[in-house]
């Protein structure tokens, strides 16, 4: 239990460390800012769109697509770093089925370059 609880003690130290200096930054940025609100303060940010318009308003298909975008590359990285730490302990199956994930990411962001998500006017 003891080799267990070294093991782990580093990632728990971070972990108290990082809430510890998130806490911190916080309520020095609530005490040292002035806190002076405003409309545009308190209004919903919705995109750069008016929060209180009609509902049923079109917008840009471009919006869908970096979102997609980001799922991707977010599905990716997580994913990626994993398998890349226990590539040589994989069997061929763990290998392959990788190469499949990566794959269908790389159809994915075929698809977007296709539509012209990559390209801003």
């Amino acid at each position: 239990m003891n080799a267990l609880f070294f093991e782990y003690s580093a990632i728990l130290l971070f972990l108290i460390f990082a809430a510890f200096l998130s806490v911190i930054i916080f309520l020095l940025s609530y005490f040292l800012i002035s806190q002076k609100a405003n409309q545009e303060k308190v209004s919903a940010y919705e995109c750069g769109f008016n929060p209180f318009d009609d509902a049923r308003a079109t917008f840009d298909i471009r919006f869908y697509l970096i979102a997609i975008l980001f799922l991707i590359f977010d599905l990716e990285i997580s994913f990626l770093f994993p398998w890349s730490i226990v590539l040589g302990n994989l069997p061929h199956f763990g290998f392959w089925s990788m190469v499949i994930f990566l794959l269908v990411l790389i159809v994915g962001f075929i698809y977007e370059w296709c539509k012209g998500a990559l390209e801003w006017e």
